[in-house]
C-alpha cells in the first residue's frame, strides 16, 4: 500500500447536527493534508451539554462519508490535549468561534501543545447563522416519536453520572421543564426528564394524594405533557393497582412513548409516603410485588421502557435488611431500576443503604428522591451509587405560595396594581407557548 505522506490535519467535533459550517470546516482542512476527525463521544458530549441526539456509532457513519475526511477517531474527553499528545498532527483546524467564551482557555491549551513539536493552528472564519444548538432547538418545534422518546431515559443512564429529573403536572410546567438551563463554567445545565407525579397530579385537579385519580385521567395529563416537552417522562404509578390490572398499565404507557413507571410496594388504601408511619400504611409481600413486577415486564413490547420497583422498607422502619432483601428480589422478578425511598432529614440511611447495594453482584440502577434531605448534592448522591435523582414536587410547591401572594395582594389593595410586580408582564404571557 503506497504510504501517504501528506501532512496530518485533525479536526474535532461533535456533529450531532450536520451543517454548511462542519463542511465549510472540513474543505479547509483537506486543503493543508490527511483530515483526520476527532469525533467526541456521546459520554464527552454529555459531560457539557445535552446527550447527543444520535449515538456516537450512527454520528461516525454520517462523518465518515463527508467528502474530504479521511479517518474517523473517538475523542473521548471535551479536553483535546489526549488526542492531540497521541496523533500528534501537523494542524488542528477550528474555526474563530472559539477566540472568545467558553473555549477560549482550551485554544490557548492548544496552541502551548501543539508548539511541543512544531504544530500550528488554523483558524478559518466561522460560519454565522447556523449551529447544532439552534437546530436542537428546532428539533424540538417538531416533537419526537413515542420510539425516541422512550429510549432516551436508558441512553442517559448509559452517558450521565447522575440523570436529573424534576416533577411536571401539566402542558406548562413540561414547556418549562423542556425550556429552562441555566450555564456554569461553559457547562449547560437542564433537566433530563420530566416526573409525572401522583402527589402533583392529583394536587392539581384539586384531589387528595390517595390514588383517586384513575388511569384515564392520568394519561390525559401524560398527553399534556407529551405535547409540551422532547424529554423522556417517568410516571408514578402508586402501587401500579391490582395484579392482572398492571400489564394494561404498561402497555398504554409504552405506547404513548413514556420512559418508566415506579411502582411502590404497598397495599390498601394509598396514604402519602411523606406520612410514614404517622399514618396506617401496609406494604405488599415480597411474593406478591414481585409477581407484580414479573407481569409488567412479561408484556412489553420493547426492551426501552422500564418498570422501577420503589421499596417503603425505610419509611415504614422495616430496617436496611428488609429493603436490602426486597432489591434482590425485585431485581430478581425483572425491575430494571430501584427506587430507594427515606422521609428522613438527611441522607444517612439512603447512602447506607447504597453501601451494602453496591455490593449486590446483580445490580440495577438506583433511584433517589431527595424530597425531605434536599441538602444532597447531585455529585454526592453519584458517589453513592445513585444513577436518577427525581425532584418531585417543587414546581407546584413553589407555584401555589405565589398564587396565594397574588390573590391576598389583590383582595387587601382591591385592584391589581400592587400584584403586578409579582406578574410576568402579558405580552410574555401572550408568547410564552409559540403559536404557528
Amino acid at each position: 500500500m503506497k504510504k501517504d505522506n501528506r501532512k496530518l490535519v485533525y479536526v474535532a467535533m461533535a456533529a450531532d447536527f450536520i451543517h454548511h459550517g462542519h463542511v465549510n470546516i472540513i474543505n479547509e482542512a483537506s486543503k493543508l493534508g490527511r483530515v483526520v476527525v476527532g469525533l467526541l463521544t456521546d459520554k464527552a458530549i454529555a459531560t457539557y451539554k445535552r446527550v447527543p441526539f444520535f449515538t456516537y456509532e450512527q454520528r461516525k457513519q454520517i462523518v465518515g462519508s463527508i467528502k474530504g475526511v479521511d479517518e474517523v477517531v473517538p475523542q473521548t474527553t471535551f479536553d483535546y490535549i489526549p488526542n492531540l499528545r497521541k496523533f500528534k498532527p501537523d494542524y488542528v483546524v477550528h474555526g474563530t468561534d472559539w477566540k472568545k467564551g467558553v473555549q477560549k482557555e482550551m485554544r490557548t491549551r492548544v496552541i502551548k501543545v501543539l508548539a511541543e513539536w512544531g504544530g500550528k493552528l488554523v483558524e478559518p472564519p466561522y460560519t454565522g447563522g447556523i449551529s447544532s444548538t439552534e437546530i436542537h432547538a428546532r428539533k424540538r418545534e417538531f416533537g419526537v416519536t413515542p420510539d425516541m422518546r422512550r429510549e432516551r431515559l436508558r441512553r442517559l443512564l448509559e452517558l450521565k453520572p447522575i440523570t436529573r429529573i424534576i416533577e411536571a403536572h401539566n402542558g406548562l410546567t413540561a414547556h418549562l421543564v423542556e425550556n429552562v438551563k441555566v450555564k456554569e463554567r461553559g457547562i449547560d445545565k437542564e433537566f433530563d426528564g420530566v416526573w409525572l407525579s401522583s402527589l402533583t397530579d392529583s394536587t392539581a385537579k384539586g384531589r387528595p394524594d390517595i390514588e383517586f385519580i384513575d388511569l384515564t385521567s392520568r394519561l390525559n395529563t401524560i398527553n399534556q405533557i407529551l405535547d409540551s416537552t422532547t424529554k423522556p417522562i417517568i410516571v408514578d404509578g402508586d402501587t401500579g393497582g391490582i395484579t392482572e390490572h398492571f400489564p394494561f398499565t404498561v402497555r398504554a404507557l409504552e405506547r404513548l412513548g413514556v420512559s418508566a413507571i415506579v411502582i411502590e410496594d404497598k397495599i390498601g388504601l394509598k396514604k402519602n409516603s411523606l406520612f410514614g408511619t404517622d399514618v396506617e400504611q401496609q406494604q405488599d409481600t415480597i411474593e406478591n410485588f414481585s409477581r407484580k413486577i414479573s407481569a409488567g415486564k412479561k408484556v412489553q413490547l420493547t426492551d426501552d421502557f422500564m418498570v422501577i420497583a420503589r421499596i417503603e422498607s425505610l419509611i415504614l422502619k422495616k430496617g436496611q435488611k428488609d429493603a436490602l432483601k426486597r432489591a434482590k428480589a425485585y431485581i430478581g422478578a425483572g425491575a430494571d431500576a430501584i427506587m430507594i425511598h427515606s422521609k428522613e432529614k438527611d441522607p444517612k440511611e439512603i447512602f447506607e443503604f447504597c453501601r451494602e447495594y453496591n455490593k449486590f453482584k446483580n445490580k440495577v440502577p438506583l433511584v433517589a428522591v431527595p424530597s425531605t434531605y434536599p441538602q444532597v448534592k447531585e455529585k454526592e448522591l453519584a458517589k453513592a451509587g445513585i444513577s436518577i435523582v427525581i425532584y418531585a414536587n417543587h414546581l407546584i410547591r413553589s407555584a401555589y405560595p405565589a398564587m396565594v401572594k397574588t390573590a391576598e395582594t389583590i383582595l387587601k389593595n382591591e385592584r391589581a396594581l400592587e400584584a403586578s410586580k409579582n406578574c410576568m408582564p402579558i405580552k410574555e404571557l401572550l408568547t410564552l407557548i409559540p403559536g404557528e
